[in-house]
Order: structure tokens, then C-alpha cells, then sequence
């Protein structure tokens, strides 16, 4: 019967949140960096950290550790920000590098995609149907519309797939099926 009561006033520990285990982590990450915490206690610490169920566990792992200096809280972040930086640029450079897809000129009024002979956009790919997309301007438009023609495995313009006509600007990614494309002004 206690164990009940103390639940109904509040005496059960508090739940570990995300934000206080984020924030005991990086407390370790800076001690362990100044050279106060050898590479095994980082690591036990580090483990006892990840398994902890409530605030209180929590912080008992940082309580016996001095404040960090400011300039090793600089340092360690502007070190995960330098490292989250290159991640970045790695992962763009890493991307395929896309063909251009022209849009239609003002003078053409529609273009088709395609696997068929007579599509003025043929892509021998099998993931791409006989009469896969169109391409058009309307007269007098500013901007260019694509429309999936009922294909098995779709148009995506950015990365989502069209349940209906979409705008296509140049710099979009357009998918016909699995062939990608980046759109070039005429």
C-alpha cells in the first residue's frame, strides 16, 4: 500500500528526459576532452549515461566532476559544429551528379515522357511507362507544369510523389520513375 501512495504524491523518480541525458553526455565529452576523465571511466560513464532511468541517475554520474572551463566548451563545440559542417559537405559530395532535363521552350506546348518511340523524351529505363509524364506551359504562363500520366512508378518532383499536376522551376529534381533529372531553364 505505501508503494501506492508514494506514487500518487509524486515520489517516484522522475523519468530520464532526452534534453538532461544530452546534456550529462556533453559534460562527459568536455571532461574527458580537458584530460579529467581517463578513456575507461569516459566509457563507463558514458554507458551508465545511455542506461539511466531517471534524472536523478543522471546526475549522479556528473555530480563528483568540477565545472567545465568556458574555453573547452567553446573549443568541443566549435569542433562538433566544424565536424557537423564536413558531414554536410561530404554527404553533397557523395550525391549523383544529375543529368539536366531542358524544359520545353515557350514555342512547344507539351512535352512527353517515356519509354514509347513517338514520346519526345524517350528513356529506355524499365522503370519508366510507355506514356510515363507531360510537360507543358501554358500560354502566357510563368512557369512550367508536370503531370503523371498514370505511370506504375511514378513522378517526383523534390523527392515527393505527384498525386496531381505540379509546378517544375529550374534547380528541381524531377524523377520519371527511377531516371532523375535536374531541371535547366530552356
Amino acid at each position: 500500500m505505501d508503494g501506492v501512495a508514494h506514487e500518487h504524491h509524486g515520489l517516484v523518480p522522475a523519468r530520464a528526459s532526452d534534453a538532461e541525458r544530452d546534456r550529462v553526455l556533453r559534460v562527459l565529452a568536455d571532461h574527458h576532452a580537458e584530460g579529467r576523465l581517463s578513456q575507461d571511466t569516459f566509457e563507463q560513464r558514458v554507458d551508465r549515461a545511455l542506461r539511466a532511468r531517471s534524472d536523478a541517475e543522471l546526475a549522479g554520474i556528473v555530480e563528483d566532476l568540477p565545472p567545465t572551463s568556458r574555453v573547452t566548451r567553446r573549443l568541443t563545440g566549435l569542433i562538433a559544429g566544424l565536424s557537423l559542417v564536413t558531414a554536410r559537405l561530404e554527404e553533397a559530395w557523395r550525391a549523383p551528379r544529375l543529368p539536366r532535363f531542358a524544359l520545353p521552350p515557350d514555342g512547344l506546348a507539351r512535352v512527353l515522357v517515356g519509354r514509347a518511340p513517338g514520346c519526345h523524351l524517350t528513356l529506355p529505363d524499365r522503370t519508366v511507362s510507355r506514356l510515363h509524364a507531360e510537360i507543358h506551359r501554358a500560354p502566357g504562363a510563368d512557369h512550367w507544369t508536370v503531370h503523371d500520366l498514370g505511370s506504375m512508378n511514378g513522378t517526383r518532383v523534390n523527392g515527393r510523389r505527384l498525386t496531381g499536376p505540379a509546378r517544375l522551376r529550374p534547380g528541381d529534381e524531377v524523377a520519371f520513375g527511377e531516371c532523375r533529372f535536374i531541371a535547366a531553364a530552356p
